[in-house]
Formats: structure tokens, C-alpha cells, sequence
């Protein structure tokens, strides 16, 4: 079924804007993170009439707050979730191959230490399990190695609780450049989206079925109603908000969870690679060396703020120094020493009695007697595989019909270049030193733009 190119341009936001208030779509999202704009993409590509409203910018709450890793999720293996480990493990293959530009492969070191939650061989074996489930490729596999490999490869580990390490494979990305991907890909295949359109009600008919999403423009203040056969809310942290509107917050609720990244100069933290390690409350940590910066995370605390504007505090920022500290000796750094800070926040399905580190991770789907469809949990990773899950359970729910899901080989906007990536980079840096631009510069944009560097 081939569509007409839609623009996602300010300037045909009036006339777009006019012509989707005069559209009954089959499904309207409210919510452009990544979740949303994956369910977007797998609904454009099936043939289906959609549209997307978004509050803010796209990919603007937890969907460019995270830490810029499409992983497996290793520390899952602990709570003994194999599926989600499994799923995600799966679809991190799946987003890599679809996006190779912004899914990057980065070795990862996992430090063995005394008192951690792994030993050595308990290690080796959960590395060795993790790459199974995921179905990892053999030069991917992970390798255990002695404590003075370990140390070799990180000297600034410390030497006191050191025993050994493994090293394995995570994908580092660009989160919110993944969602405009998400959004350009399936604008390019008919989706319509809009920023700036914060919902402010429902439209309901006498069976109390909702046939119509209230939003007001914030860009000029003008109230606008859009039509639709069925209604997806992947609101993220606001999903209970969507519900509570839609008078349908029953059963199970949400619990945010406050995840802070700190961001050091490199010099500051100036690790040779990426290390995955413990903290003394048994929880796990990232240290990412990326460009000029490295930076630290993450947290995981319960939060009951507003969730617009989360902000990591001076408990948040000691915890995080305090655990390089304890890895790192001798970087005797402190939160004054951090450039900057983000803070995201995780919507998960709550239960009672748990703290935020033994919530799961897994995916949830609720219904409403009104018709809206919402979707709260799950992980960055697992974007691909929820969208599925949403527009099949539509479908089923609806008298819509559609064409199968594509989206486990279809290549984002960006992606898709003839031969390997190496033989494209190196044709670009051609190119690039033909025009005095720098090796560095045309990295910088293919590692962003992929196929549309040139342009």
C-alpha cells in the first residue's frame, strides 16, 4: 500500500493539522517516547490511518533520559525474568540490524570484585546464560578474564576487592535521535504526528466508547478534535494521567522510579572502556567514557513529584560518586566535579511491598470499558516487540484489519546503505576530505544521519 510523503515540517503544521481534524483515523497514540512512536511505525507500516499527539518534543520525557544503552539486561538474570531477558536480548539484535548507525556495539567489563553479587564463576556462568537467551553471535560471546587481564584492561579498577572480569557485549545509542528515526520512518509511510499537542479530553458515545481525543495547540492556544477508531495511551510516566482523564485509573497503577546520570569530564573519569559494576546495596552501575565526557549511572528510587520535571539531588549525585569512588580509588571525584546531570523516570507497574530496584521491568497492557488501550513498563529495547503486542491486541479488538507486522526487518530512515558500513564510512570520508570536511565531523553526523550525511 504506498502512501503520500508526509512532511514533518512547522510550515505544513496548519494545513496538516486541518486535514487530520477532517481524517477518522483507525488509531491515534497519545505519546511520542519511544514506545509510542514504535507503535506509530508498526501502524503506518501495516496500512493503518494514525496519528500521534505529543506534549512536548519528541522522545522529550523518559525516551531521551536513559542511558543511551540498547542492552539485554543482565542484572534481570538475578531476579530470574529469562523472558525479559530472552525478549530484549532478541530485540537488541533485531534494533541493531534495522539501525546500525545509531546502534553501536560496545564492549562492556564486568569487574568480579569480593562481596559482589556474582563471583567468578557465577559470573561466567550468568554471562554465558545471557548470551544464550539473547542468542548472541559467537565473536560476541562473552570471555572471562583472570585479575590481572581485568586490571590490564581497566588499571584504575580497585586492586583490594578485584578477583577477575568478563567482558561482554552491550549497544550504546543516541535515544532520542532513535524516536525521531522512529517518527521519520513513519511519517515516510503515512503516520502523521504532532509536538506540542497535549490531549485534554475525551469524546465518548452514549455506550461510553471513545471516538474523539480533546487537545489544545500549544504553539498558538487553538482546540482541536481528532477522530479515531481506537486509542492508544503510551503516555509513559503520564499514562495513569491519560487514564484518571479517561475515568478508567482502576486496578493495577504505576510507580515512577527516579534514574539519575551523572556526566564528568573524561579526564575526570578517564576509563579505557565502558564497566557495568556493583554497588554495596547490591544494585549495578554503569561508567560510559563517550567523546569528551563520561558519565555515571544509574539510580533507582521511588518518585512522587510531578513528573515533568524530575532533578537529580545531592543524595542522588553522593550515591553515584560514592560507587565510582569505591571502583576507582584513585579519582577522587565528588558531585562538585560533574558537568552536568539527567533524570529520568521509569513507569512501573507497582507492587506492593517491592522497592524500585525489585519492580519488573516487563511490559504491561490495560484495558479500559471506554476502548482506550494503554501500555506502561518495559524497557528501550524492547520498543519493537511492544509496538507488535499493542497493534495486534487493536486489531483484535476492533473491526480494523491490517497487513503483518514488518518491523522486525525494516530498515530505519538513515539505514539501508549498499554494501557493509565500512565501505560507506570510508566513501564518505572520501567525499568529505574532497570538501575540507573533517574525519571527525563526517563520524559525527554518519553515527547520526547514516544514509543522509550527504544531504
Amino acid at each position: 500500500m504506498s502512501h503520500p510523503h508526509v512532511s514533518l515540517c512547522h510550515a505544513d503544521r496548519k494545513e496538516q493539522i486541518s486535514q487530520a481534524e477532517a481524517t477518522e483515523f483507525d488509531l491515534l497514540i497519545i505519546g511520542g517516547g519511544i514506545t509510542g512512536a514504535g507503535i506509530l511505525l508498526d501502524a503506518s507500516l501495516r496500512g493503518l490511518k494514525v496519528l500521534l499527539l505529543e506534549k512536548n518534543d519528541f522522545g522529550w520525557g523518559t525516551s531521551s533520559r536513559s542511558t543511551k544503552l540498547i542492552h539485554g539486561g543482565l542484572r534481570y538474570l538475578k531476579q530470574l525474568e529469562l523472558k525479559l531477558v530472552r525478549d530484549v536480548g532478541r530485540e537488541r539484535a533485531i534494533v541493531y540490524h534495522n539501525a546500525p548507525h545509531l546502534v553501536i556495539p560496545e564492549r562492556m567489563l564486568l569487574p568480579i570484585v569480593k562481596g559482589g553479587s556474582l563471583g567468578a564463576a557465577s559470573s561466567s556462568a550468568a554471562l554465558y546464560v545471557y548470551d544464550l537467551l539473547a542468542g548472541v553471535d559467537k565473536p560476541e560471546r562473552r570471555k572471562m578474564l583472570d585479575k590481572s587481564e581485568t586490571a590490564g584492561r581497566e588499571p584504575l579498577l580497585n586492586d583490594a576487592l578485584l578477583l577477575g572480569g568478563g567482558l561482554y557485549y552491550e549497544y550504546r545509542t543516541d535515544d532520542a535521535r532513535l524516536v525521531i528515526s522512529l517518527v521519520r520512518s513513519a511519517a515516510t509511510n503515512g503516520g502523521t504526528a504532532f509536538t506540542y499537542m497535549p490531549v485534554t479530553g475525551f469524546e465518548k458515545d452514549a455506550a461510553g466508547k471513545i471516538t474523539a481525543v480533546r487537545c489544545t495547540d500549544d504553539l498558538n492556544g487553538n482546540s482541536h478534535l481528532f477522530r479515531a477508531k481506537a486509542v492508544v495511551n503510551a503516555a509513559g510516566p503520564w499514562v495513569d494521567d491519560v487514564r484518571k482523564a479517561d475515568q478508567s485509573l482502576q486496578g493495577k497503577r504505576l510507580k515512577l522510579s527516579k534514574g539519575v546520570h551523572l556526566v564528568f569530564p573524561y579526564e575526570k573519569i578517564p576509563l579505557k572502556q565502558a564497566a557495568y559494576f556493583d554497588v554495596e546495596d547490591g544494585r549495578m552501575i554503569f561508567a560510559i567514557p563517550r567523546g569528551r565526557t563520561t558519565y555515571v549511572g544509574t539510580t533507582d528510587t521511588f518518585y512522587d513529584g510531578p513528573p515533568d520535571h524530575p532533578l537529580a539531588d545531592q543524595a542522588d549525585a553522593v550515591y553515584l560518586c560514592e560507587a565510582v569512588r569505591r571502583m576507582f580509588p584513585t579519582l577522587n571525584i565528588g558531585p562538585e566535579d560533574a558537568e552536568s546531570s539527567w533524570c529520568g523516570l521509569r513507569p512501573l507497574i507497582y507492587e506492593e511491598g517491592k522497592s524500585a530496584s525489585e519492580l519488573s521491568r516487563k511490559d504491561e497492557i490495560f484495558f479500559s470499558p471506554s476502548g482506550l488501550i494503554s501500555i506502561a513498563g518495559g524497557k528501550l529495547t524492547g520498543f519493537r516487540l511492544m509496538a507488535e503486542k499493542v497493534i495486534d491486541e487493536v486489531l483484535k479488538r476492533s473491526n480494523l484489519s491490517a497487513a503483518p507486522c514488518i518491523t522486525r526487518k525494516y530498515s530505519l530512515i538513515g539505514a539501508g546503505w549498499k554494501g557493509s558500513m565500512q565501505e560507506e564510512i570510508s566513501r564518505l570520508l572520501q567525499l568529505g576530505s574532497t570538501i575540507g570536511i573533517s574525519e571527525t565531523q563526517i563520524l559525527e553526523w554518519f553515527f547520526r544521519y547514516g544514509t543522509e550525511t550527504e544531504e
